[in-house]
């Protein structure tokens, strides 16, 4: 179990926030700030990401077994959980494996499925930088572009960026263990029991993370689940139209 980085703003009940693959609790930053008008929000980073520990383990297990610590290191013992991408898996493996400490769960843009490997590129392009030699962001883009064509997508990777003197720089993520346990990110939800609290799944009109075959397997474990759709927005729905993304957490939080 790791301690891991945290961020807490507002007064109210608390909702533990959970990013996604090579993200870290700054990806839901506004998501943060909005929901922290009605409500103790808890931003944290996953193991391997941002400015907590790094491990060569990382599977949803150890990855649940971390946020549990944190509970109960704050003393909280049921509270509301968010998660984008990996960290909707993250939190959906939480709620399956401990229901007692969820009150609400709200998952963006993932389902609780095996999805086929579509980071090779990413990975490829990261590992080839070479980090001692690196002068600036700027070249380190140039590099990158060879195989992460799109620009939004090469600016999020490369806030892992840090840089060191006058010249060099190193991961802040683990990048090699990320790697090395892709097959774990990539894995499905699954369980015995379902999950019986409300649950809703917001997803982004544009993106294909979460598709009609999915359907049944998300049912089987979340009865209550309800699902809305946020049109003209892709994987990033919560930063494409913050606004109305926190509004739907916020009706659904309160109702």
């Amino acid at each position: 179990m790791l301690k891991l980085n945290h961020k807490v703003s507002g007064q109210g009940e608390p909702v533990v926030l959970v990013h996604g693959l090579f993200g870290s609790l700054e990806n839901l930053g506004m998501v943060a700030r909005g929901l922290s008008n009605h409500y103790e929000v808890h931003s944290l980073d996953v193991r391997n990401h941002g400015q907590s520990p790094h491990s060569d383990v990382h599977t949803y297990d150890v990855i649940v077994g971390d946020i549990i610590g944190y509970l109960d290191s704050c003393g909280i013992t049921r509270c509301h959980f968010l998660g984008h991408s990996m960290g909707g898996k993250a939190v959906m493996h939480l709620a399956l494996n401990f229901p007692d400490r969820v009150k609400k769960l709200i998952v963006a843009d993932i389902a609780p499925v095996q999805y086929e490997p579509h980071h090779n590129e990413i990975f490829d392009g990261l590992l080839s930088l070479p980090l001692a030699e690196l002068q600036s962001r700027g070249e380190a883009d140039k590099m990158l572009a060879k195989t992460v064509k799109e620009i939004p997508v090469r600016q999020f990777l490369l806030k892992n960026l840090v840089k060191h003197g006058s010249s060099g720089f190193s991961w802040r993520m683990n990048l090699k263990s990320l790697c090395k346990n892709y097959h774990h990110i990539m894995a499905g939800q699954s369980a015995t029991t379902p999950f019986e609290g409300e649950v809703l799944l917001i997803a982004g009109g544009r993106s294909n993370y979460v598709q009609n075959h999915h359907r049944d397997h998300v049912l089987k474990l979340f009865p209550q689940i309800s699902m809305r759709i946020i049109p003209d927005t892709g994987h990033w729905l919560h930063a494409e139209k913050t606004e109305l993304f926190v509004k739907l957490c916020e009706r659904f939080l309160v109702k």
